[in-house]
């Protein structure tokens, strides 16, 4: 199935959140048939994100409501970050990449807050809808809203299979006939703008390189992207299509807009 978005998920919408109900139900639609089970390397990233999803809060002698949300959204902002590491490491299946991409777009608003990376150089994905160019401040109870869900969902691709309850209504998995990794569905949007590739040579040092097409050098699109999970298309007007472009997942899924 292709997808094609060319414009901006809604303004008033503040978490994109499309993706996310979409890649977690047919997360839960697989699992439960028993079409999906996941790697050791799917089930490590979800354990990884799970830890991240029911970390406490740490319990401070003196704390404040400005300290209490602080440390809510710094939460948000290490299961985004453990989502992105992932991804991009590029070890778990196209299903799981599929789902920690949505996760990260849920949770685009706590990528620079509420600590963002000090060097000029790196990452930057854009200002949550409602806010300034000032200080931004993320939608704490919103994000929130969304753990006891994803922690369900995580909790299940994280456990072994051997240890997993039967679930009820579930499809007997009969070797040969049912794969135990969902084929890849392919997408694809447009997109105006730079992609830009970071780096991280030392703590605190980021450098930056932005993408052109190797025909014609443009950097500014309009890209047509297409991906299936393992591998990522940049097409550019000039005709010219190429997968060489050394971005990452979430260098290019984070800037696309919400699908």
């Amino acid at each position: 199935m292709t997808r094609e978005h060319t414009a901006p998920a809604e303004p008033d919408a503040v978490l994109a959140t499309r993706a996310l109900t979409r890649e977690s139900g047919r997360a839960r639609r697989l699992l439960a048939a028993e079409q999906w089970t996941p790697s050791p390397a799917d089930a490590h990233a979800a354990g990884a994100v799970l830890a991240r999803l029911t970390a406490p809060l740490p319990t401070r002698k003196h704390s404040t409501e400005g300290t209490r949300t602080l440390d809510r959204d710094r939460r948000l902002q290490r299961i985004l970050r453990s989502a992105v590491h992932h991804l991009d490491a590029g070890s778990v299946s196209p299903s799981a990449a599929a789902l920690l991409a949505a996760v990260a777009r849920a949770l685009l608003p706590w990528h620079a807050a509420p600590t963002p990376s000090p060097a000029a150089a790196a990452p930057r994905y854009g200002v949550p809808h409602g806010t300034t160019t000032g200080a931004v401040v993320p939608p704490t109870e919103e994000g929130e809203a969304l753990l006891p869900d994803l922690i369900a969902l995580f909790t299940i691709l994280a456990t072994p299979k051997a240890t997993r309850k039967a679930t009820p209504g579930a499809i007997p998995n009969q070797p040969g006939t049912v794969p135990l990794t969902p084929p890849a569905e392919p997408w694809q949007a447009r997109y105006t703008g730079r992609f830009r590739h970071y780096g991280r040579p030392s703590p605190g040092v980021w450098t930056a390189r932005t993408f052109t097409c190797p025909r014609c050098g443009s950097a500014g699109g309009p890209w047509t992207v297409t991906g299936d999970w393992r591998q990522i298309a940049l097409a550019c007007p000039c005709g010219t299509m190429t997968n060489e472009h050394g971005l990452t997942p979430s260098e290019v899924w984070l800037c696309l807009p919400d699908t």
